[in-house]
């Protein structure tokens, strides 16, 4: 195999040089770390008096950002990262430029962290309720008054590295980072969080079942979902609705994390193969195409969970059943509308869809 080199005839070496420069000079910064005290203060705009007059806060938020948006449990999920000693992520601001014909007052625009600064605001204003606290349960309801002082002054002295743009940054290459540094990242699925978080004999069980030739086989994947664990949530939807789809309520992240977390405690590995691997054959035997849908390459969570889940229902009803073919029902329009609408993940649809499943496979629906 010839290890054949870019065509490098119309490179110019001096003008990607020269461009490289242009755009580092814009990009010049300071490293700076202050107390949540003092970033609280200067986003506020407190105890700041220039001859008896109140100046504008320090910190602002640029037009470009957005609404606060955290809910008040991701809110208080920070908090309580501060709280317990967490590393928490830099924030980046940026020297305010000075318009022609003005004096610049020196603030600073927050490039990215205004969730971050907003929620310490709220917190320390005596504006926040905690909820939903998991490491600090005896925090649940209480306010930033309610600690003790000492733990007041201490998370308060808590300090957080600030990445300063110097005033050289237009606001093109501020908006530039804003959108670099929240599109350039990819967040954790909800499957390796659990792997990192929740690691303990469950989650390895689940790595096995995900490894079964047969769901590889009958719900196949794009690499990278495969790549990011989409085969492991698969296999932890299906034991957390089979055994107990009738309690999910609404997010099914809390739900399948409760489910995890009571498996990694105690969980009957043979019991619960057999009832997976009997349930994966028994898709194969039935269903023409598997968990995908026809003419369809991958398989969706939502179709697998409805075949999946009503399978293994109707086999403990009927251990021997042989229904006949499945294709009518399995790939007409109302089984797709169950697995493809909105609301796909509320409590009704999640039942209905997966009993859809159970009372064909048993001839309860004609």
């Amino acid at each position: 195999m010839s290890n054949q080199q870019p065509n490098l005839q119309n490179w110019n070496v001096d003008e990607a040089e020269a461009q490289i420069e242009e755009h580092r000079k814009v990009v010049d910064y300071n490293i700076i770390e202050y107390p949540i005290e003092v970033i609280v203060e200067k986003y506020l705009g407190e105890n700041q008096e220039d001859e008896g007059n109140a100046l504008t806060p320090e910190f602002y938020i640029p037009d470009y950002q957005r609404e606060h948006t955290w809910d008040e449990k991701r809110k208080s999920k920070f908090i309580e990262s501060v709280l317990i000693g967490l590393p928490i992520p830099f924030l980046f601001l940026a020297e305010e430029r000075e318009e022609e014909g003005k004096d610049g007052e020196g603030r600073l625009e927050i490039v990215d962290g205004s969730q971050r600064i907003r929620t310490l605001a709220e917190f320390v204003s005596d504006n926040l309720v905690l909820k939903d606290l998991e490491k600090l349960q005896a925090l649940n309801g209480s306010t930033f008054s309610h600690l003790p002082l000492a733990r007041q002054r201490k998370f308060n002295r808590t300090t957080i590295r600030i990445i300063a743009l110097s005033d050289e940054a237009d606001e093109e290459t501020r908006r530039d980072l804003f959108e670099r540094i929240n599109t350039g990242s990819d967040p954790l699925r909800d499957m390796e969080q659990r792997r990192g978080i929740m690691d303990g004999p469950f989650v390895t069980f689940i790595e096995k079942c995900a490894a079964h030739p047969l769901l590889q086989k009958l719900a196949p994947l794009s690499p990278a979902y495969v790549k990011r664990r989409e085969r492991e949530e698969f296999a932890l939807r299906f034991f957390a609705y089979a055994e107990r789809y009738t309690e999910f309520d609404k997010s099914v992240k809390d739900f399948l994390d409760q489910y995890v977390k009571d498996k990694n405690t105690a969980f009957n590995e043979n019991a619960m193969w057999a009832d997976y691997d009997g349930m994966l054959n028994f898709v194969q035997t039935n269903f023409r195409y598997g968990f995908k849908r026809p003419n369809y390459k991958t398989a969706k969570r939502v179709r697998f969970e409805a075949i999946a889940v009503g399978s293994a229902l109707a086999l403990r009803e009927n251990p021997s059943l042989n229904p006949p073919s499945t294709d009518v029902w399995a790939d007409g329009e109302e089984f797709h509308e169950l697995t493809t609408s909105d609301s796909s993940n509320s409590k009704p649809k999640v039942r209905k869809r997966i009993e859809y499943v159970r009372n064909h496979l048993l001839g309860k629906i004609e």
